[in-house]
């Protein structure tokens, strides 16, 4: 990934390029290939030993050196710092739940799904398939008797039941998601902008739209609006 952003010097002698804290994320998931690991020594329950990424950043910084061994190349540095902040996000955050979505997305370089401009589409409650066809299930209303002609004659009426999807639940459920994810990203950046520990990044207050439905449906477009 090519990152573009103002080269910002700071008082410890870093020369650092700016950068939001999603494309920070893409960076380190995406093109580093850092990991989430919940066995970090900040993370893992006593006893269960100390395997993680901060681990292995200390035994480097210990021996001045990176060992490289058996096929294995580890990310960089930076990259490992940030895959620790995301594993370590607090419950109000979402915790681990929130951490393997906040890698998995960045890695697709993605955002969870909040059904921006997404129609609602009316189809069949069901469906029935044979090895001929598909079709909408249907359900009897009752039994109606015509009297028009010479005989009567019975009808089943019968209707197809519809649902619409999405339907609210699932946009709400969704967008509810969203906004958490927005909330994690802030909880992010707010760490390093604190913490001020990566020696290539700066990170920049540039944060995706906060609800970019209500942009959607500025326009009057967006039918899933509540």
């Amino acid at each position: 990934m090519s990152v573009q952003g103002a080269v910002v010097p700071d008082g410890q002698g870093r020369v650092r390029r700016e950068i939001s804290i999603q494309r920070l994320l893409e960076w380190a998931f995406a093109d580093e290939c850092a990991q989430v690991d919940f066995e970090d020594a900040g993370t893992l329950a006593q006893g269960y030993g100390h395997v993680g990424n901060a681990y292995r950043m200390a035994q480097r910084g210990a021996l001045g050196c990176r060992i490289d061994g058996g096929g294995v190349s580890y990310p960089d540095p930076d990259a490992d710092l940030v895959a620790s902040a995301v594993a370590t996000l607090p419950e109000g955050c979402g915790g681990r739940r929130m951490a393997v979505q906040i890698a998995e997305l960045a890695r697709a370089r993605n955002v969870p799904d909040a059904f921006v401009g997404v129609e609602p589409r009316c189809e069949p409650k069901g469906w029935r398939e044979n090895r001929f066809a598909r079709r909408a299930e249907t359900q009897s209303l009752g039994i109606m008797i015509d009297r028009s002609g010479l005989r009567p004659r019975r009808y089943d009426v019968r209707v197809c039941p519809v649902v619409y999807r999405p339907d609210g639940a699932q946009v709400a459920a969704a967008r509810r998601n969203y906004l958490q994810w927005w909330s994690a990203l802030i909880e992010l950046r707010t760490t390093f902008e604190l913490n001020n520990s990566l020696s290539r990044w700066f990170v920049s207050h540039n944060m995706p739209p906060m609800t970019p439905w209500k942009k959607y449906c500025a326009s009057g477009l967006d039918p899933l609006d509540e």
